[in-house]
């Protein structure tokens, strides 16, 4: 069904830039495995974008706070014949307390969704990927990763590990046809504010340019992995914060990085 080959799984899928992405990349004729918590959203989006874009759109239910979720949602991948080529790590949390005041249980699942599930997932999807040559793999950071840590949260510091992971992947895996982007987008309308309870604050206090669509963050982070660029910051707005808040740029830091490559020292 798919008129490019391709599958594209995409965690998060139910709303927001993951929902963005599944639209985006069916349009564009690939496949899509989606992956979120909510099974009536995700069929009735696959329902959508099969009869539109005539993609074959496969549902898989999976709550990454679940240890076993990332090797589930594999198998359950395999099972259906599907090799991914592209993987978009979207799915995320935050938590609307400080760190001292939340359960730890709490504080784990946001581990676990946004670093280990993150990381698991492309370690079970990249060798499919080195055999035939070809990958793309966007991982959702922020903006936050590019700015001083704020107090509390741990927010700042599980992006900034998608960051920095997804330079050093996107170094090793080039050669092998596979790019890795980090895509650090700023304050985007989505359901993300709802679920921490902010979005009364947000919207009220912070100006509507600093504001981006899910659609306009997915097409400049489609157009990044497919350029071969490590780091995209979406909008000229976020670009200049960022620019402004890094003495080094992320494009040089990234080629120091990878030339001081201490596998190759």
């Amino acid at each position: 069904m798919s008129k490019t080959g391709r599958t594209a799984l995409i965690t998060g899928a139910s709303a927001g830039i993951g929902a963005a992405f599944a639209r985006h990349l069916a349009a564009e004729g690939h496949n899509l495995v989606l992956v979120a918590r909510r099974e009536d959203r995700l069929t009735a989006l696959a329902d959508e974008l099969s009869s539109q874009h005539g993609v074959r759109c496969d549902v898989v239910p999976a709550d990454l706070a679940d240890r076993s979720a990332p090797r589930a949602i594999f198998e359950k991948t395999t099972s259906l014949g599907v090799d991914v080529d592209i993987l978009v790590n979207n799915a995320g949390m935050s938590g609307n307390s400080t760190f001292a005041d939340a359960p730890f249980d709490a504080h784990a699942a946001e581990i676990q969704v946004m670093i280990t599930a993150v990381t698991e997932l492309a370690h079970l999807t990249v060798p499919g990927m080195k055999e035939r040559g070809y990958g793309r793999i966007v991982n959702l950071s922020s903006l936050a990763a590019l700015l001083p840590p704020g107090a509390s949260l741990l927010y700042t510091g599980i992006k900034s590990y998608v960051l920095d992971m997804s330079q050093a992947l996107d170094m090793e895996l080039r050669p092998h046809g596979i790019h890795v982007t980090a895509l650090c987008p700023g304050f985007t309308h989505s359901e993300f504010h709802d679920v921490m309870g902010t979005r009364d604050a947000a919207t009220s206090k912070l100006p509507a340019l600093l504001w981006q669509s899910p659609e306009d963050v997915v097409r400049e982070g489609w157009r990044a992995v497919n350029n071969g660029t490590p780091v995209c910051v979406p909008g000229m707005v976020n670009k200049v914060t960022a620019a402004a808040a890094k003495p080094i740029p992320t494009r040089i830091g990234y080629y120091l990085g990878k030339t001081l490559n201490p596998f190759k020292l």
